[in-house]
């Protein structure tokens, strides 16, 4: 009697092994799991992504001898190089053809060279004009490959302005891992390019006083006429009435016309990014505060069982 009490155990088996009886219990109802449903537009869960998963191998650039050309942003450095090549090809080509050019004629090279960025940024002074069939030629051919050269900078100019964009919204997103609404709202405004759009200003306004003391200076044109000639060169108006014709001045030209014509370009750039980005940041704002409706549950509903699983 004694051996057979000493043989059963004191509780029951259900009561012995409580954790083996969950797990029995589990690995029965497992099969049974129901099914997850989710949205169509909701992103994957099966799946994390991680810092590792997103750095894609980029090979090393090529070696620069100017550091500084080598730090540059490729698209950048890209410009810059067709803007180079196309402003060496045709001084040599103008200069080429210089006795068939006519109008006011100061040093063969700087002449050659002024042509070339009166050409290209579509300004057309008129006080040279090509004067043979084979210049208007080669005329007509450095206008449109200067039209593609500017419409080449406005499209890295655009990509850079989505990109940003981009970069704003994922990195909102990002930063709601760590913080709240409230902590990314206040990193998403930043005065950055609106400094941006304070100094570019502030160049052009430089550019605008250089440009009518130079004109009033060396080319002993009226405070009212230079500021005119001022303003429709920036403008790429350039009605040809009053342009700059000495060697002094067209040598100062060349620089001053391609700098306050970029910069112009790049202050629009700059207005229209800020634009933009006020647009993403309220609708960031709209995301990250915008709380869940029942539309949003009745549209999570796939299988329209009345039940979001």
């Amino acid at each position: 009697m004694s051996n057979d009490s000493a043989q059963k155990p004191l509780l029951p088996k259900e009561q012995l092994d409580p954790i083996g009886q969950d797990f029995n219990q589990n690995s029965r109802t497992s099969s049974r799991k129901r099914r997850l449903r989710r949205s169509r537009s909701a992103p994957r869960g099966d799946y994390t992504y991680n810092d590792d998963d997103a750095k894609i191998y980029e090979p090393p650039p090529p070696p620069s001898i100017i550091p500084m050309f080598r730090d540059l942003n490729p698209n950048l450095r890209r410009v810059i190089v067709l803007l180079a090549l196309y402003l060496t090809i045709g001084t040599l080509c103008f200069y080429l053809a210089r006795n068939h050019i006519s109008g006011h004629k100061t040093n063969a090279v700087i002449d050659a060279l002024y042509f070339c960025i009166v050409t290209m940024t579509t300004v057309g002074y008129g006080d040279l004009v090509p004067s043979s069939s084979a210049s208007r030629l080669l005329a007509c051919a450095f206008v449109f490959s200067g039209m593609v050269l500017v419409g080449h900078l406005l499209s890295r100019a655009a990509d850079y302005l989505v990109e940003k964009q981009e970069a704003l919204l994922s990195r909102a997103f990002h930063l709601r891992q760590n913080f709240g609404p409230a902590d990314i709202l206040k990193e998403l405004h930043t005065n950055k390019l609106r400094y941006k759009c304070y100094v570019t200003f502030l160049v052009l306004v430089v550019l605008f006083l250089v440009g009518t003391i130079f004109l009033v200076m060396y080319e002993k044109m009226p405070v009212i006429e230079a500021f005119y000639c001022v303003c429709s060169t920036v403008t790429t108006l350039g009605f040809g009435d009053k342009s700059f014709n000495s060697g002094t001045g067209r040598l100062f030209a060349v620089f001053w016309i391609l700098t306050s014509t970029i910069c112009l370009a790049q202050f629009f750039l700059y207005v229209a990014e800020l634009n933009a980005e006020s647009k993403q940041r309220e609708l960031v704002k709209w995301v990250l505060t915008r709380r869940i409706t029942n539309s949003d549950l009745e549209a999570a509903d796939l299988d329209e069982d009345r039940v979001v699983e």
